[in-house]
């Protein structure tokens, strides 16, 4: 039997949402314990599911993929002390150096994600000169029947103005080395979290995004 994300734990999300403060949360720690548990059984299904299209994602510790609930407020003007959401780095992390995954879930706002996310001035360098040199592979990539549907455009959060310095105002492939992150993101249903098939539902979108890694980190392949 295959475990799914109870109800219970997105109960605890909003609970928490309501009542952010030290005070209600080690009070109701053993919601948090709970809620807790049941997100780590899941991304041990999801791993093992994942792992069938990319068997490095096997050597992920499903514990240590999610990221704390205590939010680092020292440079927030937001100084509420916990997170109202669970995530989880599948390879896919600020800074980290290769394309991966990513798995957000917060009541009405969860979401799959996968790419690089805030790159190393040196990575972000390579990705482009990539794309720039292979922009028709890209394109077929981005251009997908399946992969268009599921992610119609990349994130374009946080783009530059200009064309970096090193290529060409002429570069036909000149919209996507604005891009700082490359990332490509699917909007989850609450239903869809909550499906008691949800970890192979969410494992067919990721597969989509298996090509759009691979080609992000073809610059640093061994």
């Amino acid at each position: 039997m295959s475990a799914s994300i109870s109800s219970k734990t997105f109960d605890f999300l909003k609970k928490l949402n309501k009542n952010n403060n030290r005070e209600w949360f080690n009070e109701n720690k053993h919601l948090y314990t709970e809620a807790q548990g049941n997100i780590i059984q899941f991304l041990d299904d999801l791993i093992k599911e994942m792992s069938d299209f990319d068997e490095e994602l096997a050597k992920i510790d499903s514990k240590k993929s999610l990221f704390r609930i205590y939010r680092d407020t020292r440079f927030s003007k937001d100084k509420s002390p916990y997170k109202t959401n669970f995530g989880a780095s599948l390879g896919m992390g600020k800074g980290n150096q290769k394309g991966g995954y990513y798995l957000h879930l917060e009541p009405g706002k969860s979401f799959l994600a996968g790419g690089i996310y805030m790159p190393e001035s040196s990575v972000l360098k390579q990705v482009r000169k990539e794309i720039s040199l292979y922009g028709d592979n890209f394109l077929t990539i981005l251009n997908n029947k399946d992969f268009k549907k599921h992610f119609p455009e990349l994130d374009q959060d946080d783009k530059l103005k200009k064309i970096p310095q090193g290529f060409e105002k002429e570069d036909p492939m000149a919209e996507y080395l604005k891009l700082k992150n490359f990332i490509v993101v699917y909007q989850l249903k609450d239903e869809e979290v909550l499906d008691k098939n949800a970890a192979k539902n969410m494992n067919k979108i990721f597969k989509l995004m298996k090509p759009f890694n691979d080609f992000l980190n073809t610059p640093f392949l061994d």
